[in-house]
């Protein structure tokens, strides 16, 4: 009696992945470990490091200007990820109960095909409180002007707006797939039980949608915690630092003072910090079961 030995692909699926790893470990891996040596020297690029131990951390516990813009993203985002997850939802259970159309879901995808830059640029020239078309319509209506970009009260809201317009088309496409794994029986078992769409939503979508729900929340929460290209094009972390948030403090630490350890520090301590949010929320929306199984 002959036996079939089981075909071993290991060595197949390590040259297949060998690319990526080493790309992984060239240009995150690398530059990590020498993110970490950084932040634990002085080193301003125009010397040569020296260790300096847990100085730059002991220096930035104690710096406000370093607390001051952390509150200032956290406050950006609450707003971001709020008004962007309410609409993705909002607008995914409508495609998903109403139309499945191709050309729909492509057009949505178009405000997250532009670049950043682009997107904080038309925005700035809508917004401007002289010239802008949205302060021209307000101005008629004796509304405005108002300085979205301009008053300290305006800009980071204004900044969570321009986002939440450029990502919400993507997250709602996301989520939109994982309706598409809900079986229909589900609802067409509701409805004969007489429940309305709102009902269906809460009790059958929800619940089901939570492991989607949570990688779409955990994927917009790092990159919120990223913003800096929107704000360097649009406030510049003005007025008054209301925008100024942790990654453009990175960036001035880095590239207009010189603090090269001091601002790798910093990004060691945010992605601490993300480490340790990302781990809540996963244990938070229990994102590794579905109700499904």
């Amino acid at each position: 009696m002959s036996v079939t030995k089981r075909r071993d692909d290991r060595r197949a699926a390590w040259v297949f992945l060998a690319p990526v790893l080493v790309g992984f470990v060239v240009f995150y891996g690398y530059p990590a470990v020498r993110g970490v040596w950084y932040s634990v020297t002085d080193y301003t690029m125009l010397n040569t490091p020296s260790f300096v131990g847990a100085d730059n951390y002991t220096e930035l516990v104690k710096d406000g200007e370093f607390w001051h813009s952390l509150l200032v993203t956290v406050w950006y985002v609450v707003l971001n990820i709020g008004s962007q997850t309410i609409l993705a939802l909002g607008v995914a259970a409508l495609m998903h109960r109403l139309t499945r159309s191709t050309v729909l879901r492509a057009t949505m995808l178009l405000p997250w095909l532009v670049p950043n830059v682009t997107v904080g640029l038309l925005w700035t020239w809508l917004l401007d409180t002289n010239l802008g078309f949205v302060n021209h319509l307000l101005t008629s209506l004796d509304i405005g002007p108002i300085g979205f970009l301009t008053d300290d009260t305006w800009a980071m809201p204004s900044i969570a707006a321009i986002n939440t317009w450029a990502y919400t088309g993507y997250t709602a496409l996301l989520l939109y797939a994982g309706m598409l794994q809900v079986p229909q029986y589900l609802y067409e078992s509701a409805a004969i039980d007489g429940a309305n769409e709102w009902r269906m939503f809460r009790r059958i979508t929800l619940p089901l949608l939570r492991p989607v729900l949570a990688l779409v929340l955990v994927v917009s929460l790092i990159g919120s915690f990223q913003i800096f290209d929107t704000i360097a094009v649009t406030t510049f972390g003005g007025p008054v630092n209301a925008t100024r948030v942790i990654y453009y403090f990175i960036y001035e630490q880095a590239f207009r003072y010189f603090h090269m350890g001091y601002a790798a520090a910093a990004a060691i301590f945010l992605a601490l910090i993300l480490g340790v949010l990302t781990a809540i929320q996963m244990r938070l929306l229990r994102a590794s079961r579905s109700d499904l199984a």
